[in-house]
């Protein structure tokens, strides 16, 4: 099953979801804001693809914290901890099936090359 985490309100989760129904691709939604998410399941994302892909510096979240925990996210675990507290620094969607990371974040012709559309 194909899982996509992210929270609802967000513009870029919403085309993401959008493209797959339209392509009539069967998922689930996991939202983060509701249902969190496990420093298991982050470390196991960031053995895919990069916590600099993984962790969002360009939204509100990021320029709300301190300087801190900006500075300990420049590692691996303090990026880990900080998404695991602040969901929302999450780049969103990301897509997984099986364990296995397809996507992060939404492009329609990144969609139709992983979904064969």
């Amino acid at each position: 099953m194909i899982t996509v985490y992210g929270i609802p309100n967000c513009d870029t989760v919403k085309k993401a979801i959008t493209w797959l129904k339209e392509n009539k691709i069967d998922f689930q939604f996991h939202d983060y804001k509701k249902q969190g998410i496990t420093k298991t399941m982050l470390n196991n994302w960031s053995k895919q693809v990069s916590i600099d892909v993984l962790l969002n510096k360009k939204g509100t979240t990021w320029k709300a914290c301190t300087p801190e925990e900006q500075a300990d996210a420049a590692k691996k675990a303090g990026a880990i901890q900080l998404m695991t507290e602040k969901p929302s620094l999450i780049k969103r969607p990301v897509v997984e099936q099986n364990g296995t990371v397809l996507a992060v974040g939404f492009a329609a012709d990144n969609y139709a090359a992983i979904f064969g559309k």
